[in-house]
């Protein structure tokens, strides 16, 4: 069955939507990974795989294709972890929730025993899922106080893949997170210049607004 997820990919600051695709058929035991994916990115099969089997969820020996659509734009990091887990959950039938998935974006790390960890570059990540139209984004729960920053989205903090598959298939509920800049955007250090005074060195604006972004 083939099955879609989305996640997203940040080139600087700018985020590209990515649809996890995954299909799972007979053949030969194997994961495949396609999409441009990074050396991070291919192991993530090895971390799903092993999160899905300390999480009580037994995968039978088919042919596992994983495509990052669209295939032309670099994928790299942990992010897409959690995405790939739930597109393979939804393809066995483990998921049967009734919410949009072409409107969820699902972002996080997965540990070895099926934690979901932090990573970086929330905040830009759901600047960009709402210009594209996302409603829900379902994130670590360590990453809320940065999603929660973006007013206009639902955000989901969870802490497990347990958690996140209980969650949508109706079983618990978790409070969505409420907009809320106070504690991550109202204690800015304020600075008596402002960044566009500087004229000119185009290159050396857009390298520091990648490492800021990479760094938050």
């Amino acid at each position: 069955m083939l099955s879609v997820v989305k996640s997203i990919a940040l080139q600087g600051l700018n985020g590209i939507i990515v649809n996890i695709e995954v299909d799972i058929s007979s053949g030969l035991p194997v994961w495949e990974i396609i999409g441009l994916p990074d050396i991070s990115v291919k192991e993530s099969k090895e971390r799903v795989r092993t999160a899905l089997k300390n999480c009580g969820i037994d995968l039978l020996s088919r042919k596992y294709v994983i495509n990052l659509s669209p295939a032309n734009i670099r994928k790299t990091g942990s992010v897409f972890d959690l995405a790939i887990a739930i597109g393979i959950l939804r393809s066995i039938g483990i998921l049967k929730s009734t919410i949009d998935f072409q409107k969820t974006l699902f972002i996080g790390e997965l540990s070895l025993e099926g934690k979901v960890e932090a990573i970086s570059g929330v905040l830009p990540m759901c600047v960009e899922a709402l210009k594209a139209g996302i409603k829900q984004v379902i994130v670590p729960h360590k990453n809320i106080a940065e999603a929660s920053c973006v007013a206009g989205l639902k955000i989901i903090g969870i802490s497990s893949l347990l958690e996140t598959i209980d969650y949508l298939n109706g079983k618990i509920h978790i409070e969505t997170e409420k907009f809320c800049e106070s504690d991550f955007l109202r204690n800015q250090t304020k600075y008596s210049i402002d960044f566009d005074e500087v004229k000119g060195q185009t290159a050396a604006k857009r390298a520091l607004e990648i490492a800021v972004a990479r760094k938050s």
